[in-house]
């Protein structure tokens, strides 16, 4: 006869928070706020009671409550993607702690929505990118597993990262996304209306003869069809005026962007503007990458950002080896570069340094990645302490 275990359980009565609890509360809070600033000097398991995972996905957002200390689930929940959803998670967090930290993954995307509500409730949140299949243990994958693993990578790492900020540079971003798409879709129809010209019927490309693209453009936007023309001629008009006026139309476009990304350089960092070879495009993609203070946490951070530090390379005996870096923002590493060509063109110190880098040894391509990095620090360094305004002065 098997023999009964009884086994006592104390239950603990919920404590309110009284005014030591509060206090104690209160100072914990202004570590977590200081959190990501100095994310290299706080370690999270010290900070925060729970760690929220969430897996982002367009119509439903999947949660994992991880405990910071064993790294167990505490609870899970599937929402929808929406107010109501949001609202949802808001509640499973406070039923445990209001020490929490939230782990999302594409806060840039379709945990865009989440980040915003947390953003304005004065939450912690912490930025992941979306996970690697290789770190999944054994391939599996399903959202609740994702949402647990993002928390304990959130627990796992050295430094932790903000979501890129609202506002200004929210519009920023929005303005050269949809500037870069009519850019490059005008591009793809020049390319279609020059190759049609090469390939059209005499009588046509003796209209566009010793003429530049620009040119070409303008001629083909004026081209009528008349009565008795062949159906290869009629066609061959019909498109290259049509593909001319839409060059037309998104080269106006990209005026009208570019012209609102100039207006909020100026009003956020008109002192970006002030720097030879930096226009303000490439301030508008320099400062969408960088976003706020403290967010990156060295130059060398940011750098690595832009793809323009080097990699490490050695092996054996070889202690001075690098690799191209051709990773990171890679819209970011054109810019840098855009600003490195203008300055070797028309800045004077620039030129010199091009010079002895020549004579050394170096060639263009080499010189070009010094010029880029150097540009990253100096960058940096400008965005992280800006320089007063005459109007601050006063």
């Amino acid at each position: 006869m098997l023999a009964h275990r009884s086994c006592l359980i104390t239950v603990l009565p919920y404590l309110r928070p009284g005014p030591e609890t509060t206090s104690l509360f209160r100072q914990r809070r202004e570590r977590m706020t200081s959190l990501t600033d100095h994310a290299d000097l706080v370690d999270l398991r010290e900070v925060v009671d729970v760690v929220i995972g969430v897996d982002t996905h367009v119509h439903t957002h999947t949660a994992a409550v991880i405990d910071a200390r064993t790294g167990g689930v505490l609870e899970e929940l599937t929402v929808a993607a929406d107010s109501a959803g949001y609202a949802e998670l808001v509640e499973l967090a406070d039923r445990h702690t209001p020490l929490r930290a939230w782990a999302i993954e594409g806060t840039g995307s379709h945990g865009a929505g989440l980040a915003r509500v947390l953003g304005e409730r004065h939450e912690v949140v912490i930025e992941l990118d979306r996970p690697v299949r290789a770190k999944r243990r054994n391939g599996a994958k399903s959202d609740p597993l994702d949402a647990v693993r993002a928390a304990r990578e959130a627990l796992s790492r050295p430094r932790l990262g903000t979501p890129r900020a609202s506002g200004d540079r929210q519009a920023l971003s929005v303005l050269i996304t949809t500037r870069r798409s009519a850019v490059e879709a005008a591009g793809d129809a020049q390319r279609q209306l020059f190759a049609l010209v090469i390939a059209a019927p005499q009588r046509i490309r003796d209209r566009f003869a010793a003429q530049k693209l620009p040119a070409m453009v303008r001629t083909a936007a004026t081209l009528r069809v008349h009565p008795g023309q062949d159906a290869e001629t009629t066609a061959t008009i019909t498109v290259l005026r049509s593909l001319a006026r839409r060059i037309q139309a998104l080269a106006a476009e990209a005026a009208i962007h570019e012209k609102a990304i100039a207006a909020i350089v100026r009003s956020w960092r008109p002192d970006l503007l002030e720097e030879t070879g930096i226009g303000p495009i490439s301030a508008a993609i320099v400062l969408c990458a960088w976003s706020h203070p403290g967010r990156i946490h060295s130059e060398a951070a940011f750098a690595m950002l832009a793809g323009a530090a080097p990699i490490p390379a050695n092996s054996g005996q070889t202690t001075n080896r690098y690799r191209l870096n051709r990773h990171g923002d890679r819209q970011l590493n054109r810019a840098l570069h855009t600003i490195a060509l203008t300055r070797q063109r028309h800045d004077q110190p620039t030129r010199d340094y091009t010079a002895r880098r020549i004579s050394e040894g170096k060639n263009p391509r080499e010189i070009r990645r010094c010029l880029k990095r150097y540009i990253a620090r100096d960058l940096y360094r400008r965005l992280e302490n800006p320089r007063p305004t005459p109007l601050d002065q006063t």
